[in-house]
């Protein structure tokens, strides 16, 4: 054996999403061949990478069926998030990908999504942040337990800088952090956007691959101060299965599809599906309506990314600072898990198939 002939072997395993070869691709590196044993590592493109195994076994049919039969084929992974930002990265030019997580109305749960969303991600091995623009009403402070701790500043290359906080393996910044909590943000339109810039210029993200942004509901002067601020890779939307969520998370969904704006869409998630008791952990309620983001999904063509349970747990460890991907809920971790896979193997099909990654220039 060779690696000519590993090389060759390997150029008939399809990576699924992309649609193209391994080797075509670049992703398979450090071959080694001692007698019949043949290692080699493929280079995913994330961590979160659900279809591992498939690509593994495909790897080892490969070789034994093209190369040699006899072969002990052992298939290393790493991964190498990708990214499609062509811009000149005066802001945020440690990170990757640009994550906006959108609803059309409150109440639909996206605080929640986005912070376990932003955990699931990290505890695939992927670097990842969270920024709550959210200003009139921040969330994540509480939901990381953090409430009443201030970040620090640091110096980098002479200007004044804040260190995001740390929790749970993610680096993570709000207003909440800033703002007394018992005082309201009556702050008018442009205090708010001057806010959002100051989170992208002022913060101190260093190298990420995911950058998660929860984004106030509705569609308003945040969500284009985001889009003309930071080259956002694309937009999960998040709604209930209920129809006045629906009907405004259609919005949302419109916003992002106007011609001036066009930001990519990587798929719609639907929130509180059903509600499963502790003690009944087989049963399904359909409280809110069954089917509902998924039929909308269909209907706008876009990829549904999965259902979530209302579960007693999620809104605890919610309240208590604990999110439930840190916690021992094993059903609905799996339903996060799972979310994140798909939406990771929708941001690497973005990557590699849509326009690049730029800010978004409106006119008046």
């Amino acid at each position: 054996m060779t690696n000519e002939d590993i090389l060759k072997a390997l150029s008939n395993v399809q990576e699924p999403d992309l649609g193209k070869d391994l080797v075509t691709l670049n992703m398979v590196k450090d071959i080694v061949i001692n007698g019949n044993d043949v290692s080699f590592t493929v280079v995913l493109t994330t961590p979160a990478c659900p279809l591992k195994d498939l690509i593994m076994n495909a790897c080892i049919n490969a070789v034994k069926l093209l190369v040699n039969k006899q072969a002990i084929v052992k298939v290393n992974f790493t991964s190498n998030t990708t990214t499609n930002r062509k811009d000149a990265k005066t802001v945020l030019s440690g990170v990757k990908n640009i994550i906006a997580v959108v609803s059309g109305k409150g109440g639909v749960g996206k605080s929640t999504v986005a912070s376990n969303f932003a955990l699931a991600l990290a505890q695939s091995g992927a670097r990842v942040g969270l920024m709550d623009a959210d200003i009139y009403g921040p969330s994540q402070h509480i939901m990381f337990g953090v409430r009443g701790d201030r970040p620090l500043m640091k110096d980098v290359d002479g200007k004044g800088m804040i260190v995001p906080i740390e929790k749970y393996g993610i680096k993570m910044m709000s207003i909440g952090l800033l703002v007394d909590e018992k005082q309201a943000v009556v702050w008018r339109g442009p205090m708010v956007s001057s806010a959002i810039r100051q989170f992208v210029s002022d913060v101190d993200w260093g190298e990420l691959d995911y950058l998660v942004i929860d984004m106030p509901p509705g569609t308003g002067d945040i969500h284009l101060t985001v889009v003309q601020t930071v080259p956002v890779t694309g937009v999960i939307v998040v709604t209930t299965p209920q129809t006045v969520a629906l009907a405004d998370a259609k919005k949302g969904i419109a916003m992002f599809g106007q011609a001036q704006l066009k930001v990519p869409i990587i798929g719609l998630v639907e929130n509180m599906s059903y509600f499963t008791p502790a003690e009944l952990p087989e049963n399904k309620y359909y409280l809110f309506g069954k089917n509902g983001g998924k039929n909308l999904a269909e209907e706008f063509d876009l990829p549904f990314l999965g259902q979530i349970p209302i579960v007693q747990s999620i809104r605890e460890g919610g309240d208590a600072g604990v999110p439930v991907m840190v916690s021992d809920d094993e059903l609905t971790k799996k339903a996060f898990i799972d979310f994140a896979a798909i939406a990771t193997r929708g941001i690497a099909m973005r990557n590699a198939n849509m326009e690049p990654t730029k800010i978004v220039e409106m006119t008046e």
